[in-house]
């Protein structure tokens, strides 16, 4: 299932998703523009075998890492379920506490991952864990909404009008499901979708949403 529109709508102008959006592609052009990517991302990228704690420097990536993407696709596919579900809840959260959101559930996404598989030295890089927080967000806050989904039925391709919840309880039930069949790869040098990063990020967003509605009720 892949999200069009939703009928919520902002309460003003998304400032901060705007200018989150603007600095992974201008991050990713850099990458690919660059004449030694692949010295880029070793550099930035979240590498798992090269984190040392006691060198904060090899911590850097745990940030670094969420603005990096793998291809125009990855970026692609990203900025737009950011473009979908960003708005509203920046709309609740406001820029900073949006921005906030981002940042710990892409960090808390990364230390999952590093945590899941600690040796390996395939770079992990990507805002789907950073985004996945602000889908678990949207998912408490708004409940009733409904997403214009384009859904692959097979040969047939049709567009369903879905519930948030279930159109974004549904990504996070195939992320789990997912990240339990990527085990096999924990004591592997293959690479493969940071499912626990998503994992991890969905969890937070769920979290800072049952805070935000909790405090707003009062």
């Amino acid at each position: 299932m892949f999200p069009l529109s939703d009928d919520a709508t902002a309460p003003r102008f998304p400032f901060m998703m705007w200018l989150v959006i603007f600095l992974n592609v201008f991050v990713f052009i850099y990458e690919v523009l660059t004449p030694n990517s692949d010295a880029f991302i070793a550099q930035y990228a979240l590498i798992p075998s090269h984190v040392n704690f006691a060198n904060y420097l090899t911590l850097v990536p745990f940030v670094t890492a969420i603005f990096l993407h793998g291809g125009f696709f990855h970026i692609l596919s990203n900025m737009w379920f950011l473009y979908i579900f960003g708005d509203n809840v920046e709309g609740t959260l406001k820029p900073i506490g949006f921005l906030l959101l981002f940042l710990v559930a892409g960090i808390a996404g990364n230390l999952l991952q590093y945590a899941i598989m600690p040796t390996s030295s395939v770079p992990t890089l990507g805002a789907s864990g950073a985004i996945a927080g602000i889908l678990g967000c949207y998912y408490i806050l708004f409940p009733h909404a409904r997403v214009k989904t384009l859904v692959f039925l097979f040969i047939f391709v049709t567009v369903l009008d879905i519930s948030a919840p279930i159109m974004l309880g549904y990504w996070f039930i195939l992320q789990l499901i997912s990240g339990a069949g990527s085990l096999s790869q924990v004591y592997s040098s293959q690479g493969g979708v940071a499912f626990f990063a998503h994992i991890a990020g969905f969890v937070i967003g769920l979290l800072v949403g049952k805070i935000v509605k909790r405090i707003s009720s009062y």
